[in-house]
């Protein structure tokens, strides 16, 4: 029976994260071996909660960073964690509740059946305005899954869903660890994966915006997008020998 871990990234969402950990799915429990909560410094009660629901799910297992170590940053130490232990995949649930914890059963079969690296729970092949994703990121989105999808020759309906299944097997083999340490930990690690030819497959998920979602403002989706074109940028520069960068040069 495969091994499955839930990585649960989580900075302030003391008053989500009890949500997102009582709707895992009971039918996904027999081969969960561990629920990892990594608290990137959190200045509310997200660890005090996380605490407390590990008196109740003895999977629970708490990371507690003492000063943030970004997005990235928290994903880097998941992954090598997972990797040590041994397991076969691990999903990444985001801590505020955006992402249906539902559908990690959906994510689980996908990855088996298809024996793909990489697994995305897309929002795009669904209906996410009416989810309540604003209408800039929603456009942005747009734009860029177009820009890389041209770029780097896939056929993806997005490639910024936070909500991802990985085979570690894949993960050990690449130097994610490269990457970087904020929110474009997404998309660098995406064309690590491309360049080495790793398999990438998609499965439809609800969308779900609410107040209580950590959504970017649109100067910060302004920004993000020009960050994104300028990764593009040196994949190209590295891909036609141009520039090396140290984060593509991952050949297996």
């Amino acid at each position: 029976m495969s091994s499955l871990a839930i990585y649960i990234p989580a900075y302030n969402v003391g008053h989500t994260l009890p949500r997102v950990l009582e709707r895992i799915p009971q039918v996904i429990y027999p081969i969960i071996t561990e629920i990892l909560i990594v608290d990137n410094a959190s200045n509310d009660n997200t660890y005090i909660t996380a605490v407390g629901w590990k008196n109740k799910l003895k999977k629970i297992n708490i990371i507690q960073h003492k000063e943030n170590k970004g997005y990235g940053g928290s994903q880097k130490i998941a992954y090598l964690h997972c990797i040590e232990k041994g397991y076969d995949y691990v999903v990444m649930l985001h801590g505020d509740a955006q992402y249906a914890p539902e559908f990690i059963p959906q994510l689980q079969k996908k990855i088996e059946e298809t024996k793909a690296d990489l697994v995305f729970g897309s929002r795009i092949k669904g209906k996410p305005l009416q989810g309540g994703m604003p209408i800039w990121r929603y456009i942005g989105n747009r734009i860029l899954t177009i820009m890389e999808n041209i770029i780097l020759q896939t056929d993806l309906s997005e490639f910024h869903s936070g909500y991802r299944i990985y085979r570690l097997a894949a993960l050990k083999n690449i130097p994610f660890e490269r990457c970087s340490n904020n929110y474009y930990f997404d998309s660098e690690i995406l064309v690590q994966m491309r360049i080495c030819g790793l398999k990438i497959e998609e499965i439809e998920i609800p969308t779900h915006y609410a107040k209580d979602s950590q959504s970017p403002t649109v100067i910060q989706t302004f920004y993000y997008g020009l960050a994104i074109l300028i990764i593009l940028l040196k994949y190209l520069l590295h891909k036609w020998h141009i520039k090396k960068y140290a984060v593509f040069d991952v050949l297996m």
